[in-house]
């Protein structure tokens, strides 16, 4: 079987090669190798997870990147492959950096997001808040992750296969019923990863987040709450 023939090795030995590329061009060469996985973790287009497997015969660890097939289809390759260094800035505050816990993205990711030429967001718009919970990014018109991808599909770097049975459009919606569950993706809730940009709702409760900490509260919008950790004043998912 020749590797035109075996879809596994295209999907798998084609992001192997993009992490690769992405390593040597924006972060010198300097992040460790992980396992890159498929995973249909729903409200995510990717996540990190730190040292979430091990070696079954001996103490070696090593890292996850999912990215979430079903929405191969309705994003372009170059947003796809956004969200595989979105992920990769995660591995890189994991090892060299102090990420917050909970899985708050915070001041220090933001900066390695905006050294690789991607700009966080929370809302998927220009000007939304940089730090928080859930986040996505914009690409940076002229900047080096645009500049980077555009030599590795240059190369014929291509994605060709994505979830047929969870398929989505390019706003998000469904566009056909799955056939059956979508699968597990991250239930433990663990890890760090990339939300699509978010929908407004009408709620009754407001989530509320410690900046330094990433602790977690929901009341009602009007309250006043100071982490007794950090004697930090929460922050609203509203920016408030």
């Amino acid at each position: 079987m020749t590797m035109t023939d075996n879809p596994t090795r295209q999907v798998y030995v084609g992001f192997s090669e993009a992490y690769e590329h992405f390593n040597q061009v924006l972060f010198e060469g300097r992040l460790p190798g992980c396992i890159i996985t498929m995973q249909r973790h729903k409200g995510a287009l990717g996540y990190f997870a730190g040292d979430r497997f091990g070696e079954i015969a001996g103490d070696g660890k090593t890292d996850e990147i999912a990215l979430n097939p079903v929405h191969f289809k309705g994003r372009t390759a170059e947003e796809t492959l956004s969200t595989l260094v979105h992920e990769m800035t995660h591995l890189e505050q994991h090892h060299f950096g102090s990420p917050s816990r909970g899985g708050y993205h915070n001041a220090e990711w933001a900066k390695l997001m905006k050294r690789v030429g991607l700009q966080p967001t929370d809302t998927g718009r220009a000007g939304g808040k940089e730090t928080g919970p859930s986040m996505t990014h914009l690409i940076v018109e002229g900047g080096p992750f645009e500049s980077a991808c555009r030599a590795l599909l240059g190369k014929g770097f291509e994605i060709r296969y994505s979830d047929r049975w969870g398929d989505v459009d390019n706003d998000g919606s469904r566009s056909r019923a799955p056939s059956r569950p979508a699968g597990n993706g991250d239930d433990e809730g663990q890890g760090e990863g990339e939300a699509p940009a978010p929908r407004k709702k009408t709620a009754n409760k407001t989530k509320f987040t410690c900046p330094d900490c990433g602790a977690n509260a929901w009341g009602k919008p009007s309250l006043n709450l100071l982490c007794g950790d950090c004697s930090v004043r929460f922050v609203s998912e509203d920016g408030e």
